[in-house]
């Protein structure tokens, strides 16, 4: 098992245990700080969506930095296992709901609304691009969605009211910013 650790806020230095393998490819710690520097100020008291969770470890860093909930959702018995394990090692079972299934079932039934997505998806499988259309009416006027990539690939341009509004590279990772139009 790879560990990694919470960056900052109420968890901040605690270390995560994440799954070992060919499809599992957990967040750097600098694309990480990345992410949430974006989100920094949204944060506090927001809903948050963990889509293809992995470890959790985002919506983990969420919670830590003041998130009020987080949904974790991911169509893998063992990564749900992992996430589980990890919200009881930083005492944040009671802020988080975690789902098995997969990510187009998951927001064709969900009824919740979110303030933040995170979204993780395996690279190359233009699953992203599957799922945008559907978690687009999920999210809250003023809500942010973050797509983790590959730098090489092209993802929609808009889905719904949602539209690129910025994307960042670090190497071979890109992280795409989706805001409501206007």
């Amino acid at each position: 098992m790879v560990i990694v650790r919470v960056i900052t806020g109420e968890a901040r230095g605690r270390r995560l245990v994440t799954l070992e393998g060919e499809d599992v490819r957990p967040t750097t710690d600098r694309v990480k700080e990345g992410m949430f520097n974006i989100i920094q100020f949204e944060l506090e008291g927001s809903q948050v969506l963990d889509l293809f969770a992995g470890s959790g470890q985002l919506g983990i860093e969420a919670l830590s930095r003041g998130a009020k909930r987080c949904v974790f959702v991911d169509s893998s018995s063992r990564s749900l296992d992992t996430v589980k394990m990890n919200l009881k090692t930083v005492g944040f079972e009671n802020r988080a709901s975690v789902l098995n299934g997969e990510a187009k079932m998951y927001l064709s039934l969900c009824r919740d609304k979110f303030d933040i997505a995170l979204l993780d998806p395996p690279y190359h499988k233009k699953i992203t691009d599957e799922v945008l259309p559907l978690l687009a009416p999920k999210m809250n006027d003023n809500g942010v969605i973050i797509c983790e990539t590959a730098a090489d690939e092209e993802l929609l341009q808009s889905a719904g009211e949602f539209s690129v509004c910025r994307e960042y590279k670090y190497g071979k990772i890109k992280l795409t910013v989706y805001r409501k139009n206007g």
